[in-house]
Protein backbone atom coordinates (compact mmCIF):
# COMPACT_ATOMS: atom_id res chain seq x y z
CA UNK A 1 0.00 0.00 0.00
CA UNK A 2 2.85 2.39 0.85
CA UNK A 3 4.43 1.79 -2.56
CA UNK A 4 1.06 2.43 -4.20
CA UNK A 5 0.62 5.73 -2.32
CA UNK A 6 4.16 6.95 -3.07
CA UNK A 7 3.81 6.04 -6.74
CA UNK A 8 0.44 7.79 -6.85
CA UNK A 9 1.88 11.01 -5.40
CA UNK A 10 4.77 10.96 -7.88
CA UNK A 11 2.36 10.23 -10.72
CA UNK A 12 0.01 13.08 -9.83
CA UNK A 13 2.94 15.51 -9.53
CA UNK A 14 4.27 14.46 -12.93
CA UNK A 15 0.78 14.64 -14.45
CA UNK A 16 0.30 18.16 -13.09
CA UNK A 17 3.56 19.32 -14.67
CA UNK A 18 2.78 17.73 -18.03
CA UNK A 19 -0.83 18.93 -18.19
CA UNK A 20 0.00 22.49 -17.15
CA UNK A 21 3.00 22.73 -19.50
CA UNK A 22 1.14 21.47 -22.55
CA UNK A 23 2.73 21.86 -25.96
CA UNK A 24 5.48 19.47 -26.99
CA UNK A 25 5.81 18.10 -23.44
CA UNK A 26 2.16 17.02 -23.31
CA UNK A 27 2.30 15.72 -26.88
CA UNK A 28 5.46 13.73 -26.16
CA UNK A 29 4.03 12.11 -23.03
CA UNK A 30 0.83 11.29 -24.90
CA UNK A 31 2.85 9.45 -27.54
CA UNK A 32 4.90 7.63 -24.89
CA UNK A 33 1.81 6.44 -23.00
CA UNK A 34 0.12 5.39 -26.24
CA UNK A 35 3.09 3.27 -27.31
CA UNK A 36 3.50 1.70 -23.85
CA UNK A 37 -0.19 0.80 -23.72
CA UNK A 38 0.08 -0.77 -27.19
CA UNK A 39 3.11 -2.82 -26.12
CA UNK A 40 1.14 -4.13 -23.13
CA UNK A 41 -1.86 -4.90 -25.35
CA UNK A 42 0.30 -6.88 -27.77
CA UNK A 43 2.05 -8.75 -24.97
CA UNK A 44 -1.28 -9.56 -23.31
CA UNK A 45 -2.79 -11.12 -26.44
CA UNK A 46 0.40 -13.04 -27.11
CA UNK A 47 -0.60 -15.06 -24.04
CA UNK A 48 -3.34 -16.52 -26.24
CA UNK A 49 -0.88 -17.22 -29.05
CA UNK A 50 -2.07 -14.27 -31.15
CA UNK A 51 0.40 -12.45 -33.39
CA UNK A 52 -0.57 -8.81 -32.96
CA UNK A 53 1.36 -6.42 -35.23
CA UNK A 54 3.75 -4.82 -32.73
CA UNK A 55 6.06 -2.82 -35.02
CA UNK A 56 3.40 -1.96 -37.59
CA UNK A 57 1.24 -0.87 -34.67
CA UNK A 58 3.95 1.44 -33.36
CA UNK A 59 4.19 3.07 -36.79
CA UNK A 60 0.40 3.37 -37.09
CA UNK A 61 0.06 4.93 -33.65
CA UNK A 62 2.84 7.40 -34.39
CA UNK A 63 0.99 8.38 -37.58
CA UNK A 64 -2.26 8.86 -35.65
CA UNK A 65 -0.43 10.91 -33.02
CA UNK A 66 1.20 13.14 -35.64
CA UNK A 67 -2.10 13.68 -37.41
CA UNK A 68 -3.85 14.62 -34.16
CA UNK A 69 -1.07 17.03 -33.18
CA UNK A 70 -0.23 18.66 -36.49
CA UNK A 71 -2.90 17.73 -39.04
CA UNK A 72 -6.20 16.93 -37.24
CA UNK A 73 -8.08 17.00 -40.52
CA UNK A 74 -6.16 13.87 -41.59
CA UNK A 75 -7.15 11.84 -38.52
CA UNK A 76 -10.50 10.82 -40.02
CA UNK A 77 -8.56 9.34 -42.93
CA UNK A 78 -5.78 7.81 -40.84
CA UNK A 79 -8.00 5.66 -38.60
CA UNK A 80 -9.84 3.64 -41.30
CA UNK A 81 -6.66 3.44 -43.38
CA UNK A 82 -4.80 1.86 -40.47
CA UNK A 83 -7.53 -0.77 -40.03
CA UNK A 84 -7.39 -1.58 -43.76
CA UNK A 85 -3.60 -1.98 -43.59
CA UNK A 86 -3.97 -4.36 -40.66
CA UNK A 87 -6.49 -6.44 -42.61
CA UNK A 88 -4.22 -6.52 -45.66
CA UNK A 89 -1.49 -8.03 -43.49
CA UNK A 90 -3.63 -11.16 -43.20
CA UNK A 91 -3.47 -11.40 -46.99
CA UNK A 92 0.14 -10.40 -47.61
CA UNK A 93 1.50 -12.31 -44.61
CA UNK A 94 -1.07 -15.08 -44.45
CA UNK A 95 1.55 -17.57 -43.33
CA UNK A 96 2.17 -15.72 -40.04
CA UNK A 97 -0.82 -13.39 -39.61
CA UNK A 98 -4.33 -14.80 -39.35
CA UNK A 99 -7.50 -12.82 -39.95
CA UNK A 100 -8.17 -12.88 -36.20
CA UNK A 101 -4.71 -11.44 -35.56
CA UNK A 102 -5.42 -8.68 -38.07
CA UNK A 103 -8.84 -7.92 -36.57
CA UNK A 104 -7.38 -7.78 -33.04
CA UNK A 105 -4.60 -5.51 -34.29
CA UNK A 106 -6.96 -3.10 -36.05
CA UNK A 107 -9.42 -2.98 -33.18
CA UNK A 108 -6.62 -2.53 -30.66
CA UNK A 109 -5.05 0.36 -32.55
CA UNK A 110 -8.36 2.25 -32.59
CA UNK A 111 -9.15 1.26 -28.99
CA UNK A 112 -5.80 2.56 -27.73
CA UNK A 113 -4.78 5.13 -30.30
CA UNK A 114 -7.96 7.10 -30.88
CA UNK A 115 -8.58 8.06 -27.21
CA UNK A 116 -5.03 9.38 -26.85
CA UNK A 117 -5.45 11.46 -30.00
CA UNK A 118 -8.66 12.88 -28.48
CA UNK A 119 -6.73 13.71 -25.31
CA UNK A 120 -4.03 15.48 -27.33
CA UNK A 121 -6.57 17.49 -29.30
CA UNK A 122 -8.54 18.33 -26.15
CA UNK A 123 -5.45 19.88 -24.52
CA UNK A 124 -5.01 22.23 -27.48
CA UNK A 125 -8.62 23.43 -27.68
CA UNK A 126 -9.45 27.16 -27.41
CA UNK A 127 -6.07 28.37 -26.07
CA UNK A 128 -7.38 31.95 -26.13
CA UNK A 129 -10.04 31.11 -23.50
CA UNK A 130 -8.46 31.26 -20.04
CA UNK A 131 -9.95 30.48 -16.63
CA UNK A 132 -8.19 32.44 -13.89
CA UNK A 133 -8.39 30.95 -10.40
CA UNK A 134 -6.65 31.30 -7.05
CA UNK A 135 -4.60 28.20 -7.86
CA UNK A 136 -3.49 28.99 -11.39
CA UNK A 137 -4.68 30.01 -14.82
CA UNK A 138 -6.02 27.32 -17.14
CA UNK A 139 -6.71 27.47 -20.83
CA UNK A 140 -9.97 25.86 -21.91
CA UNK A 141 -8.26 22.69 -23.10
CA UNK A 142 -6.06 22.43 -20.03
CA UNK A 143 -9.07 22.87 -17.73
CA UNK A 144 -11.02 20.10 -19.44
CA UNK A 145 -8.10 17.71 -19.43
CA UNK A 146 -8.05 18.23 -15.65
CA UNK A 147 -11.83 17.80 -15.45
CA UNK A 148 -11.57 14.57 -17.43
CA UNK A 149 -8.83 13.13 -15.22
CA UNK A 150 -10.32 14.31 -11.92
CA UNK A 151 -13.74 13.00 -12.95
CA UNK A 152 -12.27 9.64 -13.95
CA UNK A 153 -10.28 9.35 -10.70
CA UNK A 154 -13.36 10.39 -8.72
CA UNK A 155 -15.41 7.69 -10.42
CA UNK A 156 -12.92 5.00 -9.44
CA UNK A 157 -12.52 6.35 -5.90
CA UNK A 158 -16.22 6.70 -5.11
CA UNK A 159 -16.95 3.29 -6.60
CA UNK A 160 -14.26 1.65 -4.48
CA UNK A 161 -15.15 3.22 -1.15
CA UNK A 162 -18.91 2.98 -1.60
CA UNK A 163 -18.65 -0.62 -2.77
CA UNK A 164 -16.36 -1.50 0.13
CA UNK A 165 -18.68 0.12 2.67
CA UNK A 166 -22.14 -0.95 1.52
CA UNK A 167 -21.70 -3.05 -1.61
CA UNK A 168 -23.96 -6.10 -1.60
CA UNK A 169 -25.21 -6.66 -5.14
CA UNK A 170 -22.74 -7.61 -7.88
CA UNK A 171 -22.66 -5.42 -10.97
CA UNK A 172 -20.95 -7.81 -13.43
CA UNK A 173 -19.77 -10.83 -11.43
CA UNK A 174 -18.59 -12.80 -14.46
CA UNK A 175 -16.34 -9.92 -15.57
CA UNK A 176 -15.33 -8.05 -12.42
CA UNK A 177 -16.44 -9.82 -9.21
CA UNK A 178 -15.52 -6.89 -6.95
CA UNK A 179 -17.73 -4.33 -8.66
CA UNK A 180 -21.13 -3.74 -7.08
CA UNK A 181 -24.27 -1.88 -8.04
CA UNK A 182 -23.94 0.20 -4.87
CA UNK A 183 -20.37 1.09 -5.81
CA UNK A 184 -21.49 2.13 -9.27
CA UNK A 185 -24.24 4.33 -7.85
CA UNK A 186 -21.74 5.90 -5.46
CA UNK A 187 -19.52 6.57 -8.48
CA UNK A 188 -22.38 8.20 -10.40
CA UNK A 189 -23.46 10.45 -7.51
CA UNK A 190 -19.93 11.34 -6.42
CA UNK A 191 -18.56 12.02 -9.90
CA UNK A 192 -21.57 14.09 -10.87
CA UNK A 193 -21.09 16.22 -7.74
CA UNK A 194 -17.32 16.58 -8.29
CA UNK A 195 -17.58 17.62 -11.93
CA UNK A 196 -20.47 19.99 -11.18
CA UNK A 197 -18.33 21.46 -8.39
CA UNK A 198 -15.46 21.99 -10.80
CA UNK A 199 -17.91 23.65 -13.17
CA UNK A 200 -19.07 25.98 -10.41
CA UNK A 201 -15.44 26.79 -9.56
CA UNK A 202 -14.73 27.70 -13.20
CA UNK A 203 -18.04 29.51 -13.68
CA UNK A 204 -19.34 26.96 -16.17
CA UNK A 205 -23.04 25.98 -16.51
CA UNK A 206 -23.89 23.60 -13.66
CA UNK A 207 -26.54 21.55 -15.44
CA UNK A 208 -24.31 20.73 -18.39
CA UNK A 209 -21.34 19.98 -16.12
CA UNK A 210 -23.49 17.69 -13.97
CA UNK A 211 -24.51 15.79 -17.10
CA UNK A 212 -20.82 15.52 -18.04
CA UNK A 213 -20.04 14.14 -14.58
CA UNK A 214 -22.79 11.56 -14.91
CA UNK A 215 -21.49 10.47 -18.31
CA UNK A 216 -17.89 10.30 -17.09
CA UNK A 217 -18.95 7.91 -14.30
CA UNK A 218 -20.75 5.66 -16.79
CA UNK A 219 -17.98 5.72 -19.40
CA UNK A 220 -15.22 5.23 -16.83
CA UNK A 221 -16.98 2.11 -15.54
CA UNK A 222 -17.43 0.79 -19.07
CA UNK A 223 -13.75 1.39 -19.84
CA UNK A 224 -12.73 -0.53 -16.75
CA UNK A 225 -15.03 -3.42 -17.62
CA UNK A 226 -13.75 -3.63 -21.19
CA UNK A 227 -10.18 -4.05 -19.98
CA UNK A 228 -11.38 -6.61 -17.43
CA UNK A 229 -12.99 -8.64 -20.24
CA UNK A 230 -9.76 -8.49 -22.24
CA UNK A 231 -7.59 -9.51 -19.29
CA UNK A 232 -9.89 -12.42 -18.43
CA UNK A 233 -9.75 -13.55 -22.04
CA UNK A 234 -5.94 -13.62 -22.11
CA UNK A 235 -5.64 -14.81 -18.51
CA UNK A 236 -3.60 -12.05 -16.87
CA UNK A 237 -4.12 -9.99 -13.71
CA UNK A 238 -2.23 -6.83 -14.70
CA UNK A 239 -1.22 -5.55 -18.11
CA UNK A 240 2.28 -4.73 -16.83
CA UNK A 241 4.34 -3.62 -13.85
CA UNK A 242 5.87 -0.39 -15.11
CA UNK A 243 4.00 1.60 -12.43
CA UNK A 244 4.88 0.09 -9.02
CA UNK A 245 1.77 -0.83 -7.09
CA UNK A 246 -0.52 0.16 -9.97
CA UNK A 247 0.25 -2.30 -12.76
CA UNK A 248 0.74 -1.14 -16.32
CA UNK A 249 -0.19 1.88 -18.42
CA UNK A 250 -3.19 0.05 -19.86
CA UNK A 251 -4.36 -0.70 -16.29
CA UNK A 252 -4.11 2.94 -15.25
CA UNK A 253 -5.67 4.38 -18.40
CA UNK A 254 -8.39 1.81 -19.11
CA UNK A 255 -11.13 4.22 -18.03
CA UNK A 256 -9.45 7.19 -19.74
CA UNK A 257 -9.67 5.30 -23.03
CA UNK A 258 -13.43 5.86 -22.77
CA UNK A 259 -13.65 9.18 -20.93
CA UNK A 260 -11.14 11.11 -23.08
CA UNK A 261 -13.20 10.78 -26.30
CA UNK A 262 -16.36 11.49 -24.30
CA UNK A 263 -15.06 14.80 -22.93
CA UNK A 264 -13.47 15.77 -26.26
CA UNK A 265 -16.76 15.45 -28.13
CA UNK A 266 -18.92 16.74 -25.28
CA UNK A 267 -17.16 20.12 -25.21
CA UNK A 268 -17.53 20.41 -28.99
CA UNK A 269 -21.25 19.73 -29.13
CA UNK A 270 -22.41 21.32 -25.86
CA UNK A 271 -22.22 25.08 -25.45
CA UNK A 272 -20.33 25.61 -22.20
CA UNK A 273 -19.17 29.18 -22.76
CA UNK A 274 -22.50 30.82 -23.55
CA UNK A 275 -21.30 32.07 -26.90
Amino acid sequence: MLVRIITGIIGITAAAFVIQTGGVVFAGFTLLLMLLAWFEYVRAFSERGMGIALVTGFIALAAMWYAAWQKPELLALACPLIVLVMLLESVLMRGSTSIMDALASGAGLIYIGFPFTCLLQLRGMLPETVFSTEISSFTFGCAFVWIMFIGTWASDTFAYFTGTAIGRHKLCPSISPNKTIEGFMGSVIGTTAVVAGLGYYLNLPLQEMAVLGLLIAIFATLGDLVESVAKRYVGIKDSGNIIPGHGGVWDRFDSVLFTAPLVFYFVQFVNLLGK
